[in-house]
Formats: C-alpha cells, sequence, structure tokens
C-alpha cells in the first residue's frame, strides 16, 4: 500500500505545474517523516530517491504535458538558432517560358501523280535531292500522246479549209451565211482538240511545281502506270510550320499579350528540337485555328520558322518554346508563402512589426519564384525564413534583406 501511495504521489508531482512542486515535495517529505518515527519506511535508498524525482521537475527535465520553464528555456535556445528573416515583393520585367509538343510541316507537302497513264520513261530526279521549279521530275513514254497530236493538227488544217472554202461562196452568194457559220464552229473544235492534244504531252513531262525536295520514287523506270499513280511527295522546305496545342487560359492570355492584333513584341517564340538544342532561327505566331477541340478543351497554334539551312524536314517533332514578358511584375520567393486548403498565403509585417496573415493570389510561377496577381504590392514586408515561429498578431524582432538580394540568389531570378 506505502508503494502505491509513492507512486501516485510522483504521478501527482509531474502533472502539477512549477507553482505546485514545493507544496507537493513539503507534504510527501513529512509524510516519510512520520512513516519513519512510526518504523514503517522501508529501506534508505527509497528515501534517497524520492527527493531527486522532486528536483528533477524543479530543473525541467521531464515534461509530461505542461510547459515548464526550462521548457521555455530550451525554446529560447531553439529560437536564437533559427532568425526570422523578412524581405519585400519586387516589382520586375520577368519573361515565363510555357512549352507544348509540336509536330513540324512543311509549308507546301504535295503529292506527284502522273495525269497520264503510259510507260514511265524517264527519271530525272533522285530521291532526296533538292530540285528547282519547272524542273523535269519524270517523263511518261509519249508515243500515242505524239500520235493523237498530230492527227488532232490534221484536223485543225482540213477544218481551216473548209472555213475558207466556205467563207469564198458565201461571198459569192452560192451558200448561205450559216453554212459559214457551220465551218467556223467546226474550226473552233478543231484547234480546242489541238491544245487538248498538247496539254496531254505536257501532262506527260512532269515538272517540278516550285522548288523543294523530293521524297521517296514510288515507281522505277519503265513501269506501266495508271492514270493518277503517285509517283511521289515534294516539300518546300523554306518555311516551317509548326503545330502546337494550347490550352484555353494560355490562350487568353497570348491574346492579351498580342493585344488582339498582330504585334507580337512581347511574345519570343523558340523551337527546340528532338537533340534538346534550341533551333537558331525565332519564330512567330502564324496562325490559329478557328475552334477549340471540344473534347481536350485545346485549341491548334500555328508558329512559323524560317528554314534557310534546310535543317528542318516534314514530319519532324519538337518542343515549341513561348517566352512571354510580364511587365512590372509583383515577384516573390515560392518559399515565402504557405498554404492552407488549397489557398495561398503569406505573412506581412506592418509599421509597427507586427505580424498578418494574407490571402494571395498566383498569377504564374517560374522555378521557385512567384508572380502576384493579387494581395502584394512592392512596398510590402514579408516572413521570408521562420514562417514556422511566427504567429498572426504576434511582434518580432527580425532581419531585412533587400527582395533584390533574394531573388539574385535563386535559382532564377527576374531580369
Amino acid at each position: 500500500m506505502r508503494n502505491n501511495l509513492v507512486f501516485a504521489v510522483i504521478v501527482a508531482v509531474a502533472s502539477l505545474s512549477m507553482s505546485g512542486v514545493e507544496t507537493i515535495k513539503e507534504t510527501y517529505q513529512t509524510y516519510f517523516a512520520s512513516q519513519e518515527s512510526d518504523g514503517e519506511v522501508g529501506s534508505d535508498s527509497h528515501r534517497a530517491a524520492t527527493p531527486l524525482h522532486a528536483s528533477d521537475h524543479e530543473d525541467g527535465g521531464h515534461d509530461n504535458g505542461g510547459h515548464k520553464e526550462g521548457d521555455h528555456h530550451a525554446a529560447g535556445e531553439h529560437h536564437a538558432q533559427h532568425k526570422i528573416v523578412v524581405t519585400n515583393p519586387v516589382s520586375k520585367d520577368v519573361t515565363l517560358t510555357q512549352q507544348y509538343v509540336c509536330q513540324i510541316h512543311s509549308r507546301r507537302h504535295i503529292e506527284i501523280c502522273a495525269l497520264e497513264g503510259g510507260y514511265l520513261n524517264e527519271i530525272g530526279v533522285g530521291e532526296g535531292q533538292s530540285v528547282k521549279r519547272g524542273q523535269s521530275l519524270f517523263r511518261i513514254l509519249p508515243t500515242l500522246l505524239e500520235a493523237k497530236l498530230e492527227a488532232d493538227r490534221a484536223e485543225a488544217s482540213l477544218a481551216q479549209v473548209e472555213y475558207d472554202n466556205t467563207q469564198s461562196l458565201v461571198q459569192q452568194n452560192i451558200v448561205s451565211p450559216q453554212e459559214l457559220k457551220l465551218a467556223n464552229a467546226k474550226l473552233a473544235k478543231a484547234m480546242a482538240n489541238v491544245k487538248l492534244a498538247q496539254a496531254e504531252m505536257n501532262f506527260a513531262d512532269i515538272k517540278a511545281p516550285f522548288d523543294g525536295i523530293v521524297d521517296r520514287l514510288h515507281e522505277q523506270e519503265g513501269s506501266l502506270i495508271e492514270e493518277g499513280a503517285m509517283l511521289t511527295t515534294m516539300s518546300d522546305n523554306s518555311v516551317m510550320w509548326v503545330y502546337f496545342n494550347v490550352p484555353e487560359a494560355r490562350y487568353l492570355e497570348y491574346q492579351t499579350a498580342l493585344g488582339g492584333g498582330e504585334d507580337q513584341s512581347r511574345l519570343n517564340v523558340q523551337l527546340k528540337l528532338a537533340n534538346h538544342k534550341i533551333f537558331e532561327q525565332p519564330g512567330r505566331i502564324g496562325a490559329i485555328e478557328a475552334d477549340f477541340d471540344s473534347e481536350t478543351g485545346n485549341i491548334a497554334f500555328r508558329a512559323d520558322f524560317p528554314n534557310p539551312n534546310g535543317l528542318l524536314r516534314h514530319g519532324q517533332t519538337g518542343t515549341v518554346q513561348i517566352h512571354k514578358i510580364e511587365k512590372d511584375a509583383i515577384v516573390i520567393p515560392q518559399r515565402a508563402t504557405f498554404e492552407i486548403l488549397a489557398k495561398k498565403y503569406a505573412y506581412v509585417v506592418d509599421a509597427d512589426n507586427v505580424v498578418h496573415q494574407r490571402e494571395i493570389t498566383i498569377k504564374n510561377e517560374k522555378d521557385d519564384i512567384f508572380i502576384i496577381e493579387n494581395g502584394l504590392s512592392a512596398g510590402d514586408r514579408i516572413v521570408l525564413e521562420g514562417i514556422r515561429q511566427v504567429r498572426d498578431g504576434e511582434r518580432f524582432q527580425f532581419e531585412f534583406v533587400q527582395g533584390e538580394a533574394v531573388l539574385a540568389n535563386l535559382k532564377y531570378h527576374a531580369e
């Protein structure tokens, strides 16, 4: 029973504040003194352990739920090791970059097909070869076409003779003027047939419609080809059209940056190739499709890139980088913020060095900085380091560091 009583007293001492420790000590010592006089005390070692236990609580050696003086002293040392740093938001022009996977297309990419059937008599170009406008690419055996052209020319000559004779007879009033009109119609038809035959002859000689590069050859010399058969494809790679999809929110940002017009000075468009290198020529937004995709919520953009060295080819892939300049943006480090229930906050320090929690709205982010839309201005002071050590409405001591110096040491800084 004595042991249970001793344990109960020790637990009571541990659960009380420092203000009641001395009272319990005195009561406890009086109890043992009375027990010793009655001869009920156990060993000396038991008596010696009791005041040591009490002294431990006086020194703050144990914490069983209350805040002891020793705890406050240790907490003070902990706060001293982590100073609170305050800085200010910075107003800067910031370049933000968004990236989009893209498909690269030639400005003109066409199929070269045979307009007339026959034997492929000649191929005047090799695969992958650059050609000039008007250069002969393929020639279909023109024997039948040449014969048809000669026949049509003969018919035209005959029609001309008939017209001349009829005209002479009309002048002599031998035949009616109606006969002359009929002869004239026959002559016109014959001449049209000659032109058609000549066009068919030209179709047999297939020429390049523009400067470009010839792709794979689908037929070989001597092949019998049908009318409409595809012989090859051809690309004009002088300017490349790069297509990519943009979400609706970004589309609205870009339209604002473009001012709804053709001024693209605030948009810098670059192309990152598959080898992660940046294409040397800058691009510009050439077109925006008329409609959003109802399934994805995206709209297609087209960026135009000059390709003077012919590095880009039809069908390549890459990544479009759009660098958008935010004028006079309010910039803060990301670590100066905290989040509660999906909302961003910062601790703002007033003129009396009292901290206040303030909700902020993030417009954009870049690596380790936030661009603020609402909630902060360049004249504010915000807690940068030691956010866990401050509470809303508290006054505290801090070290102030200029915002420009803070941004200069970040991974990304406003320029």
